[in-house]
This record gives C-alpha cells, structure tokens and sequence, in this order.
C-alpha cells in the first residue's frame, strides 16, 4: 500500500493516506463546483490526521450528512466525508505532496441531481426538491 502525505496551504493540518489512488473524480454539485475540486476517494481507516485537527473547520449543508473540512487558518479544502458513501473520504489532491494527478484517470460524477432537502435552500443549488423531515 502506498503512503501519501498532504497538508492545507499554511501546512498547519497534515495529514496523510494509505491507499492507492486509483481514480481522482470531480463533482457537479453546488459546492464542488464552486471549490474546483478533484478528489480521491479512500476509506475512513486510510486517512490519518497527523497535526492541526483542531484548527479544522466542518461546512456541512443540505442534508448535513456530507461533512467538509478546512483549515481554518488558511481556508483549503482538504478532505470531506462523502454523503454517498460516509465510510470514505474525499481527499482533495492538490493538498497531497508530490503527487501528479496527470498520471490517474478522472471521471466525472454525478451531484447536481442529488436531491436538496434543506428547507432553506438557496434558489441557486439545483437539484429535485423535497420536504425535509422535522421532528
């Protein structure tokens, strides 16, 4: 398995991931597209902060089951627990050091249809609408 090492840009959150990266994908969901990113997919037992948790930001939106993380010292985007599959994260690979995303193929995913349940949703996240349960 291989070790990849990464960090937000003022490198205050490093962290790293045993995994072979075998695929990078984009997202064109509201948010993905407005963050440009290109993400690898790897389970939660591969990814390993090693310093700066605490200065973690978490968005979360929508659903609030996808939850995205920043630094909050510098504002990079580098990792998120998928809503589709919330054993996994999404790690962004610009964040890993030394890695050429050119060598991995990309493939595009499919977010913008994933259904918006927030009742306060803004008009500009698309997606089919529906009714969020309160209790």
């Amino acid at each position: 398995m291989l070790r990849h090492t990464g960090s937000c840009h003022c490198g205050t959150v490093r962290f790293c991931i045993d995994a072979e990266i075998v695929e990078l994908t984009t997202c064109d969901c509201s948010l993905c597209m407005k963050k440009n990113a290109l993400m690898a997919k790897v389970h939660e037992s591969a990814l390993t902060i090693l310093s700066g948790e605490e200065a973690l930001s978490l968005y979360q939106w929508n659903t609030r089951r996808a939850k995205h993380y920043f630094c909050s010292r510098c504002g990079i985007y580098t990792f998120h627990r998928k809503r589709a599959a919330p054993d996994h994260y999404g790690v962004n690979i610009f964040c890993l050091d030394d890695f050429d995303p050119s060598t991995i193929p990309t493939r595009a995913t499919e977010g913008i249809g994933m259904t918006v349940v927030d009742p306060m949703a803004r008009a500009e996240w698309p997606g089919p609408r529906e009714e969020a349960d309160r209790l």
